[in-house]
């Protein structure tokens, strides 16, 4: 090959060459585009709702703060739910979208429990925080409220694991609930039925039986179940299946005998005592004595709808703290004159399985119930037997239920297991199995602590949580991290809605 020809192939193979890379340039711009393109399109509002199904997410998108408000200025679907551009954007849309498609084409969405999907530990998965600030970047504009500034002050200096989001507090800012109004409820309590006739003196009981308690000045009535006394073991034993380290060891148990309330501490009860003993007009650090209850100073007036808008009447009360259930068992006493007060951890555990040892007071296996685990998510959880007996997780649509929905315990008691969780008065120790030889008679607990005794899981509950030994503790600074009060509540929970209680009344003076 000449010298000639050599530089003639050279500048033939430079040209194709050039003409590859601009062919490559232009198909990758092409390609770039149209990604780009498909990005834009499928981040449109009308193409996540023809996706997202919700019955109620666009009308309470465009009811919300995000879409109606005095600017005109509309939030999107994505500013919301992905990460802003360049922090993961493109991972989350790919993430989101492809479990979104397989939701759309492989599942039944009237199968869906949508009040589940706005409870706040499942909204945090799919709402990003940097997004929020990426708009939100002044949090203390000159507009806003002394409370609101202490709320942003606890956000910002939180220590809390894990620590607070921004829909703590604004958790309906994108889609609107009227329960959900971040204030003091002025009208809380108003609604009670004041018509009906009025009781003028408590139940007198002389013999140890079951019996209706009436409280006197309200119309107000609810039953009592005697519960003989007796030895039990107490706790789970080793074998037990999903069983967690402090419900053990097992342990020899003597009760005297005692009355439990056959359902929890309803609406209807813990209102009466809120009209007798709260007011409206204070505020936290302040005490009004109301003379006609002998000096029992109630709650003050709660943030937003404590009954989450579900409903009050015989419904269990909720979201009440720890010391405002105590001083409704004193009230209760005073009105009475008998000695009501929240059980001891052994006194429930044994009304809860009315002389069953096996995990549930009803026959079952945890591992078939739970619905942990991938095969479980995939193909649900058997729910014979328990579905009837417990409102938990798999059954209660994400809120609580009537008592009428189960049946009862050996014992006659409706909802031990489930529907809400029950403070006890004993103070929690992981350890508190552990202290003591041989049998135990009428244990109250460890002296001193810090959170108090839950018992019974709840409507929230998987099935593992809700078995006769399954133990859990007040969290009292994390139950308030979105109360902005200085001091903060002592009377209510603000990030608690599955708690509350049932009285015991003690049986000294009767045969």
């Amino acid at each position: 090959m000449n010298f000639k020809n050599f530089i003639k192939k050279t500048k033939e193979k430079s040209k194709s060459g050039r003409l590859l890379v601009f062919f490559g340039l232009v198909i990758g711009v092409a390609v770039i585009a149209s990604i780009n393109q498909v990005s834009s399109y499928t981040s449109t509002d009308q193409y996540c709702m023809s996706c997202h199904i919700h019955p109620w997410a666009e009308e309470s998108w465009k009811l919300s703060p995000h879409h109606n408000n005095r600017t005109g200025v509309s939030v999107h679907c994505v500013e919301c739910h992905l990460p802003p551009k360049g922090e993961g954007y493109l991972f989350a849309k790919a993430k989101h979208g492809a479990k979104d498609a397989y939701g759309k084409y492989f599942k039944d969405s009237t199968d869906f429990n949508w009040e589940a999907k706005k409870l706040l530990e499942n909204a945090k998965g799919y709402m990003y925080e940097q997004s929020c600030i990426k708009c939100h970047q002044n949090l203390f504009p000159v507009t806003l409220s002394v409370n609101g500034s202490n709320a942003h002050l606890g956000y910002i200096n939180s220590k809390t694991d894990p620590k607070p989001n921004c829909i703590n507090c604004h958790l309906t800012v994108g889609h609107f609930d009227k329960y959900a109004k971040h204030e003091h409820d002025a009208n809380f309590g108003v609604d009670a039925a004041a018509s009906q006739e009025k009781f003028t003196e408590a139940t007198k009981v002389e013999k140890f039986e079951n019996f209706t308690e009436k409280v006197p000045g309200t119309t107000v009535s609810f039953d009592m179940v005697a519960i003989p006394g007796g030895s039990f073991n107490m706790g789970s034993p080793e074998n037990e299946p999903l069983r967690k380290p402090d419900e053990g060891p097992v342990r020899k148990v003597k009760l005297s005998k005692f009355w439990i309330g056959k359902i929890e501490v309803s609406w209807n009860e813990y209102l009466a005592f809120f009209q007798a003993t709260g007011s409206q007009g204070r505020t936290e650090g302040q005490v009004i004595v109301k003379k006609n209850v002998d000096a029992v100073t109630g709650p003050t007036p709660p943030w937003g709808a404590p009954d989450q808008g579900w409903g009050k009447g015989t419904r269990p009360a909720i979201t009440m703290s720890w010391k405002a259930a105590s001083t409704y068992c004193i009230w209760l006493s005073k009105v009475t004159g008998k000695k009501y007060r929240l059980p001891t951890e052994a006194e429930w555990e044994y009304a809860c399985r009315g002389n069953t040892t096996t995990p549930y007071f009803f026959e079952g296996d945890p591992k078939k119930f739970t619905s942990q685990g991938i095969l479980r998510k995939i193909f649900g959880s058997d729910t014979t037997n328990i579905a009837s007996r417990v409102v938990y997780k798999e059954n209660s649509l994400s809120r609580t239920k009537d008592p009428g929905m189960v049946t009862a315990n050996p014992f006659g008691l409706k909802n031990m297991l489930g529907n809400i969780a029950e403070f006890c008065s004993d103070y929690y120790s992981p350890d508190a199995y552990k202290t003591g030889a041989g049998e135990i008679v009428d244990p109250k607990g460890p002296e001193t602590g810090q959170e108090h005794v839950i018992r019974g899981g709840s409507f929230k509950s998987d099935a593992k949580d809700v078995r006769s030994a399954s133990r859990d503790f007040t969290k009292t600074q994390a139950w308030l991290v979105t109360d902005p009060q200085m001091p903060k509540s002592v009377w209510w929970y603000s990030d608690c809605i599955d708690n509350g209680f049932r009285v015991v009344c003690e049986a000294d003076s009767v045969e």
